[in-house]
């Protein structure tokens, strides 16, 4: 059963971890295309330009396949990135970027150590944020004639749709519509069975 609904954090949130001297920031930030991401990181490198390492993983996506990367930027292989995805899966969560950015502090901590640091900074970055959920809709347009709108109005009128704009062009009438994922098909279903009436998919959201 495909769930209509995700997880994710409202806005930017921090957290800090330290294990012997070495001082891990957590930041979190609630991104929606791999674009956003690298304007992201090229913005933190250049605020904590003098951190030792910058690393992160992200999720993006809540239909079909999800983009996925993970970067431990010089940490041994899996000791970074990898933990960091682990809370972003463990909180399931998605449209998410988690950086950790370490200051080494003159003792090596192993790869034990270091999975575990990334791990806990990227765990209280998350329990710092404000997570909320929002349903998956999608976007679409129904066009008519002006003498079917009653008819029309009575099958928008539910919870699961939200009219979005109401366009007026002489006799004919175009409304944009969201609906939530999992009622589409009855919904517009409803609507084609109006005679007169065109729909049009324009996007998920």
């Amino acid at each position: 059963m495909f769930d209509d609904t995700y997880k994710t954090i409202l806005t930017r949130s921090e957290g800090l971890f330290k294990d012997r001297g070495s001082r891990f920031i957590g930041l979190a930030f609630p991104v929606k295309s791999e674009e956003k991401v690298k304007e992201i990181l090229a913005e933190i490198k250049k605020e904590y330009h003098d951190a030792t390492h910058h690393c992160y993983a992200y999720y993006i996506g809540h239909i079909g396949t999800p983009a996925i990367r993970m970067n431990d930027d010089g940490e041994p292989s899996g000791t970074a990135g990898k933990p960091i995805y682990g809370q972003i899966l463990s909180f399931d969560l998605k449209n998410i970027l988690i950086l950790v950015i370490r200051y080494f502090g003159g003792t090596k901590l192993g790869v034990s150590g270091l999975i575990n640091a990334y791990k806990e900074t990227a765990k209280i970055t998350i329990a710092n944020a404000n997570i909320i959920e929002y349903a998956i809709k999608d976007l679409y347009s129904v066009e008519f004639e002006y003498p079917l709108m009653n008819n029309v109005m009575k099958i928008l009128k539910n919870n699961a749709v939200e009219i979005k704009n109401t366009i007026y062009n002489n006799n004919n009438v175009i409304i944009e519509f969201e609906i939530i994922w999992t009622k589409k098909e009855e919904i517009c279903g409803q609507l084609r069975n109006i005679h007169g009436t065109m729909q049009k998919y324009i996007k998920t959201v």
